[in-house]
């Protein structure tokens, strides 16, 4: 509502006012294009997304934005702050806040450029985390017997795929697990997709395909979620997107990239008549190398037929080849006792030798005792004219401070003994006693 006062300026209502500025700007702004960096990027649960476009040039100005869920279904990517995009749309006020925005009908990036450099940056992130390592790639099965086909089910790829199948390997059983491949929420979808092949009873392999198209259509397959989740993947992971030109992270990330739809499936299926070929040749290399068996068994046959034949000629043969062998067991016996024989002489004389010396050397250790044990005998000492003098206890007698006089004593030689008794003790001056231990003879 809008009032005029006494001065004659006209007043405006705020809703009033808003309302005509809207309308001013949906007569000049119907249709506008603006180019800028996005900033603070959001996506609501019913789907609207809500950002502020920044200016492309890093100056301060900023611009509300709102694009409604039909529109953001048709985005080619999944939009990120710092990407700079280019939106087309038309100016209003939002009157809750009075707040200009940009009602956003589209959205595209800048430029191939800048989203190959965004590609290449990406792709160098996941190389270094080993994402691509040909190590980690499997090996196709061989002879698959069910395929998992992962793409749009209108789509050329499909087609392409299941008239492949049936004209190489119509043997191969064809599952298709249907998925979004282009736009926003196909990244999304083919995770999904993705997680739902590997779920599939008795599969061998995964056919992850897309027709071709420009690199804002084959975006989703260079979405970060897609890339992990083909790595991941429990089966091994054939990719063909794209024409043979077109190269994207899942190709990368996949056990087995093929050019195209059509070479996926030639890749993941051996020809059927290529088989068939294969398998008659190893029947006959088989059937040949069983008949040679069959041709060298029955000469063996053959053979041991002639020799039952002659039983006697046999028993003859074997007759002499026991005698050959009694004697050859007789003369190693004889050789064996005759070593013995030879060992026990030979050790026998050792013997005798060794006792004859130990006898020797007992005998001269014998001697010398003898000789030692003589020396000591005291009647020898006797025999050269000494006496030996014992009291009548007959302890002796080895000083003259031990005699006195009136004491009986007897003296011994050599030839015989006498008994004396003391008159009279001399003893020399100075000499000292004896100790009281006494020795017997």
């Amino acid at each position: 509502m809008q009032s005029s006062s006494t001065s004659g300026v006209q007043v405006w209502g705020v809703a009033g006012l808003l309302l005509a500025v809207s309308d001013a700007l949906a007569a000049r702004f119907s249709s506008v294009a603006v180019r800028g960096e996005l900033s603070g990027f959001s996506r609501a649960s019913s789907g609207h997304c809500y950002f502020t476009l920044k200016d492309a040039q890093g100056g301060n100005a900023g611009l509300r934005c709102a694009m409604f869920r039909r529109a953001a279904m048709l985005m080619a990517f999944n939009p990120q702050d710092g990407q700079q995009v280019e939106l087309r749309g038309r100016l209003a006020v939002y009157e809750a806040r009075g707040e200009l925005q940009m009602v956003v009908e589209s959205m595209q990036r800048v430029g191939a450029g800048a989203l190959y450099e965004e590609f290449l940056r990406l792709k160098a992130r996941l190389e270094a985390e080993g994402l691509f390592d040909a190590v980690r790639k499997r090996p196709l099965p061989a002879y698959p017997r069910r395929l998992v086909v992962v793409t749009s089910a209108s789509g050329a790829a499909i087609h392409d795929v299941l008239t492949t199948l049936a004209r190489r390997a119509p043997h191969v059983h064809v599952v298709l697990v249907p998925t979004l491949v282009q736009g926003a929420q196909a990244p999304e979808a083919i995770v999904r997709a993705l997680a739902l092949a590997n779920a599939v009873d008795e599969a061998d392999a995964i056919l992850l395909c897309r027709g071709g198209g420009s690199l804002e259509d084959l975006w989703s397959f260079n979405d970060e979620r897609v890339v992990r989740a083909v790595r991941a993947s429990g089966l091994p992971v054939v990719c063909g997107v794209g024409h043979e030109t077109d190269v994207t992270l899942a190709d990368l990330a996949a056990d087995l990239r093929a050019p195209t739809p059509t070479a996926a499936a030639e890749l993941a299926a051996p020809e059927r008549a290529a088989l068939l070929q294969g398998l008659g040749l190893r029947a006959e290399l088989l059937e040949r190398r069983v008949q040679r068996r069959l041709d060298g068994a029955a000469q063996m046959l053959d053979t041991l037929a002639l020799r039952l034949h002659r039983p006697a000629q046999r028993l003859r043969i074997e007759q002499g080849r026991l005698e050959t062998l009694a004697q050859r067991h007789h003369a190693a016996l004889s050789r064996a006792l005759e070593r013995q024989r030879l060992a026990l002489g030979h050790r026998a004389q050792r013997v005798a030798q060794a006792g004859g010396a130990m006898r020797a050397r007992h005998a001269d250790r014998l001697q010398a005792q003898a000789a030692r044990l003589a020396a000591l005998d005291p009647r020898r000492v006797l025999a050269r004219g000494y006496a030996w003098v014992e009291n009548d206890d007959g302890q002796a007698i080895v000083s003259a401070h031990s005699l006195l006089p009136g004491q009986s004593m007897r003296a011994v030689w050599a030839d015989g003994r006498a008994t004396a008794r003391v008159t009279e003790v001399e003893v020399e001056p100075g000499s000292p006693p004896p100790s009281k231990k006494r020795r017997t003879p």
